[in-house]
């Protein structure tokens, strides 16, 4: 049985769409990663802020009457760890007349390997994260100077 102390990086990842977007097919695709059990859901809040710069957070369990039924499933997805701090400060940087989903996510296909490590000792001294922007920003550049 595996150890329930043990557990995978956590990431926040916070999503940008223009206000029009359902963010449907995001929805949809992180869903089918908490099906493969590739990542646990901590946190889900989603959030729009109107043309004059008032935000709201979305209740998800009514978001179909806004237009965001898929993300409707993830209305049990909080666990506490993201608070009123962390939406405020998503919503000083999400645009006027956009609407933001701001996850947290335990990249659950890391524990054995955290495991295996653990066993052995081992312990993470150091992580970075590089956006997928950043990847394809690195890999044009490779690209265009070959």
């Amino acid at each position: 049985m595996a150890d329930p102390r043990v557990h995978g990086p956590i990431d926040f990842v916070f999503l940008e769409f223009p206000g029009d977007a359902s963010g449907a097919a995001t929805a949809r695709a992180l869903m089918e990663l908490v099906d493969r059990g590739t990542v646990r859901l901590y946190d889900v809040m989603v959030i729009r802020k109107d043309e004059d710069g008032r935000c709201t957070e979305i209740d998800l369990p009514g978001a179909s009457d806004r237009g965001l039924g898929d993300w409707s499933r993830f209305s049990g997805a909080r666990s506490g760890l993201l608070g009123v701090e962390d939406l405020d400060l998503a919503a000083g940087v999400l645009d006027a007349g956009k609407t933001g989903a701001v996850i947290l996510f335990e990249n659950t296909w890391a524990v054995p390997f955290v495991g295996a490590a653990r066993s052995e000792g081992g312990e993470l001294v150091a992580s970075a994260r590089l956006t997928a922007q950043q990847v394809m920003d690195a890999l044009d550049a490779v690209e265009m100077a070959s």
